[in-house]
């Protein structure tokens, strides 16, 4: 794939907040001293008047905008991914999901992102931290396209929300231009009858690529994108539990907690299977370039085809 082929989700996703700005009044930005990194620049230049930057002081961050939700504004936090969900966990808990504020949660730089700065900022347990909150509802847009369309989503529904947005990594786009978000709703990428592969964010697409691999090897693999994972759309997966036998989850983030928690809690309930989680194992990430990291932790779609291969080929008692 060329690199013309792929997109920036982040700048796509700033991109659509600001053009939504321009209609709605009520929509601002809160950020930590973070416009230029976490693509705020255009609506600072734009809308000055509604972007509040309240300095390297993520709690104060989202307690400002739990404040102005409760003012009748809509509020945007921008914030790398690590420090918005571990700096601030407490006021997401208290002053956001539990108080109901029309917040809207922006995890940038999330999962591997940023790289060779060391596991302080690598973002990889922020979904079993946001799932665990009641009344938040957590999601990972795939691609550029989905990314606009979760803006929307976001703005237009009264609900607080983290959405974990794709950052310096850029991606193919597998969507329509006019794609609507739903909360609550999985969506197929592909179709395969011998296992599925489930994904959210970044991996959705490494998945799709994955597959296409594992067609080559005479394995017919679905991909499942979870783009909402709370609400989660239990019925689709298990649904695909029951339709394949064997189900396998690569994420961008421990393998703890996360989607594959997830995932699993899902199965025991309806439909017991073989589950093959794929991810960073319960460590820090060593320090290096976010591509150098997919490879060390099997997140390349090549990677990832190997490790569903050989998982296919173990006999059926040693699945784990």
């Amino acid at each position: 794939m060329s690199v013309a082929e792929l997109f920036d989700c982040a700048e796509h996703f700033s991109a659509e907040l600001l053009r939504l700005a321009g209609e709605d009044e009520r929509i601002c930005v809160v950020i930590n001293d973070s416009a230029e990194t976490h693509h705020a620049t255009a609506f600072q230049q734009q809308l000055p008047e509604r972007i509040i930057d309240v300095g390297i002081a993520e709690q104060n961050m989202v307690g400002v905008a739990a404040g102005l939700a409760n003012a009748g504004r809509i509020p945007f936090v921008h914030s790398a991914a690590c420090f918005l969900t571990a700096r601030a966990l407490e006021q997401i808990k208290a002053d956001v999901a539990y108080c109901s504020s029309n917040v809207k949660l922006c995890g940038f730089v999330s999962g591997l992102a940023y790289g060779a700065l060391g596991g302080t900022h690598h973002a990889l347990e922020d979904i079993a931290w946001m799932r665990a909150i009641p009344n938040l509802r957590v999601i990972a847009p795939a691609t550029a396209n989905e990314s606009r369309a979760a803006v929307r989503a976001m703005a237009a529904c009264e609900d607080p929300v983290f959405v974990r947005v794709i950052s310096k990594t850029l991606v193919p786009e597998l969507f329509a231009e006019n794609v609507e978000f739903r909360f609550g709703e999985a969506t197929l990428l592909r179709a395969g009858g011998d296992v599925t592969l489930i994904g959210t964010g970044l991996t959705s697409t490494r998945l799709v690529d994955a597959a296409e691999c594992l067609s080559r090897q005479g394995i017919d693999a679905g991909v499942l994108h979870i783009g909402s994972i709370a609400p989660l759309d239990s019925d689709a997966i298990a649904a695909h539990a029951a339709l394949t036998g064997r189900l396998v989850v690569a994420e961008e983030h421990v393998t703890n907690g996360g989607l594959a928690g997830a995932v699993s809690e899902v199965v025991v309930r309806t439909h017991p299977v073989p589950l093959l989680s794929l991810g960073v194992p319960n460590v820090f990430a060593p320090i290096g370039p976010t591509d150098w990291l997919h490879e060390h932790f099997g997140l390349t779609a090549e990677r990832l085809a190997g490790a569903v291969a050989a998982w296919m080929d173990e006999p059926a008692d040693g699945d784990a």
